[in-house]
């Protein structure tokens, strides 16, 4: 009697037996390649830095746009109008990033969170169709209440940043109003 394959968590999970036709051998052999290599933790890793680097290459390119356009529109003698717009920019900038970098944090939190609140209503001995219901209610609640999170924190940034850069670029125009004369 052969023993039950192991499940552990860092184990891929047991491939199905292959098929007997050519054509889904191929298209079954590339899934069973999908599947172990999405199964992998450090592919996982890979796409979450990968995504992250996209990120920041695109918001490093928006801030570099939005600079030099300050740099175009502000004069010594204009008024503080393009440091004002600039620095709300950089504050969205600043605050969309930060958002993105909470949810990094709250997603898997928010799960783990989520499963353990389900697995307790299991325990306590609720119907499977009560069980469903309340964690489709639990769902609701706990995406709620992290997106109302979510869009504090990242307009609080977003405040905190163009505060400091209206006062940075009013500052860098000042100087150069002063090296003008």
């Amino acid at each position: 009697m052969e023993a039950p394959p192991s499940t552990s968590p860092t184990s891929p999970p047991p491939l199905p037996p292959p098929p007997s036709s050519s054509s889904q051998s191929s298209s079954s052999s590339s899934y069973t390649l999908f599947i172990t290599i999405m199964s992998k933790r450090r592919t996982w890793v890979f796409l979450f830095v990968l995504v992250y680097a996209i990120l920041l290459a695109s918001l490093w390119n928006s801030l570099k746009s939005i600079l030099s356009w300050y740099k175009h529109q502000a004069q010594p003698s204009s008024s503080g109008w393009p440091a004002l717009y600039a620095s709300v920019l950089l504050g969205a900038v600043f605050g969309l990033l930060s958002m993105v970098a909470a949810l990094a944090v709250a997603v898997p939190a928010t799960l783990v969170t989520w499963i353990t609140v389900v697995v307790l209503l299991a325990f306590f001995g609720k119907p499977k169709r009560t069980l469903v219901l309340e964690g489709r209610k639990i769902t609701r609640e706990i995406v709620g209440f992290v997106f109302k999170i979510l869009l504090k924190e990242g307009n609080l940034v977003a405040a905190v940043c163009a505060v400091l850069g209206y006062f940075a670029l009013i500052r860098k125009n000042s100087g150069i109003v002063r090296n003008a004369t």
